[in-house]
Parts: structure tokens; C-alpha cells; sequence
């Protein structure tokens, strides 16, 4: 019985020998065919898992420097960037039980999420895998623990399955992990809500996202061979330039050349040539800069900067960029390139994590620094909003991260604001 095989009967002995034929004919199943075109490009076939191609070349040019610019451009802003769990919209926070206990619980065991990480380490592993490969991928356990409801570990996305006959029931799992294993134990279940998978570009006929270096890899693939040509080229490992001998004799030629190779080349003499005629210098080539193909590489640059939504000039290419430009680009890059994944992660987060893994519906995950606008321009839109009566000054001081005013300090401030009333 081959991995095929065994793969799949693990999968039907979770499934509790459910077929897709099953599975189909159940009250409330879905009728239309789920990644029938998934079939072709995988090489799979109905009712078995499938697999990310190549993620060993992905993770190779990853490790390449203009890849790598890319990825920590987009990666460490978001690694870094301050975050918050809050109360969703449309609940009431003073009416949810233990609100103030359970973000506390959720804030903690964010910042720890298990033995060895913080939030910043373990998500910057999701997020590589996200923008390599398009999957993204985090463990998620109960702990009983009420002061830290939960542990996460990152997960290598690549080795990740997924079972594309799961029916949704919550019972059944819906992912796998590949451990290299013989047997039974070649693949680990995992329930929907045990892992979090972040998909990025998900699309209709493939269970897998598309990474950002997924879409540069041919571009990435010319650029180091270009780059590579030029290195050669440039340190003259590569010559571009003959002599040409008119009427020499063999032996005088074989003569010329081990003179050539024992005195001359390497040594920085001068090379004392008398002959008849004088030798002509071919070249094959022009002997410039442009023999180094700079214009087909800085064009390869901007197709890479592309693939991953970012202006060329984060990948050095500054030759169009002045200083009235550079701001905008720079706005542009946190816009296209930052924003999307960090609210995809957020989302995964608050739907993953606390609503389907803890039951916590009414929290939600939220990065501060997309919300932030320029400080005058919020405070004038806020006392707008007041002087409308739209927002309460308790609205205010919460968008604000200010606590809440006691009674206190609410008759306080009324009573100097009736001294200062004419």
C-alpha cells in the first residue's frame, strides 16, 4: 500500500468511514463540488489531500537579499506594531460577564503564548510562511487555565493538509499534518478549530492561498541569474575579448600562448610583443556597463516589487524618487503592501481564536496602528462628533485609550466647567 493509500484511509477512519458519496446524500450537505479543479494542477484526486508545490525553492529564494528586503518590509512592521483586544462592535461591554477578567486572560496569553515565544517570535513565523508561501499556520490549545486560556505554536505551513471533502462539522477534522512518518502515523488530525491557516490571495479553485513570493519566483528566479552573469562578468572571470594572429604557425601559436599563461597573465608586467604584423583585439561585446544587463535587472526590480504590492524605491531603486514623492510612496507601501495582511492575521485571530477555539464572540483583535490617523486631524474630527452629539465623551475617551471617567471626576469637571460659564 503506497503514502497515497495510507493517506487516505487515515482520512476515512477520522471521517468514521464516511465516503463523499456520504457525506453528499446527508440532509443539509452542499450540493455544488468543492475544488473540482483542484484536481488537475495538484495531481490529486477526489476525496484525498493535497499539497503545496515546491516550498523548499520557496524558502531558498526567500533567503535571497532582494526577496528578504521584501518580505522584512512588510513583516516586521506588522511583528511590531502595537495591537489591543477589545470589546467587539455590537456588544455592550458593561454588560458582557467578566469582560475586564477574560482581556486580561486574552492580553496575556497573547504575550506568552507558549514556553518559548512572544507574540512578536510566533507571529513572525505565520507571517513568513504567509508571504512565502501563502500558508500561514498556528496551533491552537485550551490550557483550562482561566488566567491563560490558551497556548499557540507556529506551525510549518508547508507540511499542512487539507481534507477537501470536510463537510464543515466542527467533530471531524479538517487538517493534517505530514510527519514524514511510515503508517498510521503519517499524518497528525487536526479539528477547524485546532488550527489556524492563513490563506493569502485565497481563491475558489485551489484550498491554498498565494503568497506574494509565489508570484515573483520566475521573476526572483531571472534576477539571481542575471545577477549572477554580471558578478562573473564583472570580475572578469568571464572574457569578452580575443587577440588575433595573422600568419603565425602552429608552434608559434602554442609558444605565444605558454608564454602568455607563464609569464604575463596574473604577474601586472607589461606584455613586449615584435612581430610582422600587429595583433588585432576581437571583442565580442562592447565593453561597457550595459554588457551588465543594470537596466534588465533594475526592470526585474520592479517586477519583484510588484509581486509584493511595495514602490521599487523599497528595494533600492531611488533613481525616480525625490523628496516630495517619497512620502506618498511610502503611504502607498503601508496601504497596499502592510494593511491587508495585518487585518487578514486580526481577522484569523478574532474568528479563530476567540470565537471558534474559546467560544469568546464577543472580543476582537485589532492593530492600533491601522486605526491611527494624523493627531490633528482625528482631534478635529472628534470634536466634531461631540459637538454634533454623534459621540459621548466616554466614546471619545475609550477611541483615545483613555479609562474611563469615574463619578468623581465627572462632577469635578462639571463643576469647573459651570465656573468658567458666563
Amino acid at each position: 500500500m503506497g503514502l497515497r493509500d495510507a493517506v487516505q484511509g487515515v482520512w476515512q477512519r477520522l471521517a468514521g468511514g464516511r465516503t463523499v458519496e456520504t457525506i453528499q446524500g446527508e440532509s443539509g450537505a452542499r450540493k455544488t463540488a468543492m475544488l473540482p479543479s483542484i484536481l488537475s494542477p495538484y495531481g490529486g484526486r477526489t476525496g484525498q489531500t493535497v499539497m503545496k508545490p515546491t516550498p523548499a525553492n520557496l524558502r531558498r529564494f526567500a533567503e535571497t537579499p532582494v526577496a528578504r528586503r521584501a518580505i522584512n518590509v512588510v513583516k516586521d512592521k506588522i511583528a511590531c506594531m502595537d495591537w489591543q483586544v477589545r470589546v467587539r462592535r455590537g456588544y455592550n461591554g458593561t454588560k458582557v460577564p467578566y469582560a475586564a477578567a477574560k482581556l486580561a486572560a486574552l492580553r496575556l496569553a497573547l504575550e506568552e503564548p507558549n514556553q518559548a515565544d512572544s507574540f512578536r517570535t510566533l507571529f513572525e513565523q505565520v507571517l513568513e510562511d504567509t508571504l512565502v508561501g501563502g500558508f500561514g499556520a498556528v496551533e491552537m490549545e485550551l490550557t483550562g487555565d482561566r488566567s491563560r486560556p490558551f497556548r499557540l505554536w507556529a506551525v510549518d505551513g508547508a507540511t499542512i493538509r487539507i481534507d477537501e471533502t470536510w463537510d464543515g462539522d466542527p467533530a471531524k477534522p479538517r487538517y493534517g499534518q505530514a510527519t514524514g512518518k511510515p503508517g498510521k502515523d503519517a499524518l497528525v488530525p487536526l479539528l477547524d478549530d485546532e488550527l489556524m491557516y492563513v490563506r493569502l490571495n485565497p481563491r475558489s479553485h485551489t484550498a491554498f492561498g498565494l503568497g506574494r513570493l509565489e508570484v515573483a519566483f520566475e521573476t526572483v528566479n531571472q534576477f539571481l541569474s542575471a545577477g549572477r552573469y554580471a558578478g562573473r562578468l564583472a570580475s572578469n572571470s568571464v572574457v569578452q575579448y580575443a587577440l588575433w594572429l595573422n600568419e603565425t604557425t602552429p608552434e608559434q601559436h602554442e609558444r605565444l600562448i605558454h608564454w602568455w599563461q607563464d609569464e604575463i597573465e596574473g604577474t601586472g608586467k607589461v606584455p613586449i610583443l615584435s612581430c610582422e604584423q600587429k595583433p588585432e583585439v576581437l571583442r565580442f561585446a562592447g565593453g561597457t556597463d550595459a554588457d551588465l544587463h543594470l537596466q534588465w535587472q533594475e526592470f526585474l526590480l520592479r517586477m519583484i516589487a510588484n509581486a509584493f504590492e511595495l514602490p521599487p524605491m523599497f528595494l533600492g531603486l531611488e533613481l525616480d524618487v525625490n523628496k516630495a514623492s517619497a512620502g506618498e510612496l511610502a503611504d502607498e507601501a503601508f496601504q497596499s503592501a502592510v494593511v491587508p495582511v495585518a487585518k487578514l492575521l486580526a481577522e484569523h485571530i478574532t474568528r479563530d481564536l476567540f470565537a471558534k477555539r474559546l467560544g469568546w464572540r464577543e472580543f476582537e483583535f485589532v492593530f492600533n496602528d491601522l486605526e491611527a490617523r494624523d493627531p490633528m486631524e482625528e482631534l478635529s474630527v472628534q470634536t466634531q462628533l461631540l459637538q454634533a452629539g454623534v459621540l459621548t465623551v466616554a466614546e471619545v475617551r475609550a477611541m483615545r485609550g483613555l479609562p474611563p471617567m469615574t463619578e468623581a471626576m465627572h462632577g469635578a469637571g462639571e463643576g469647573t466647567g459651570s465656573e468658567v460659564t458666563p
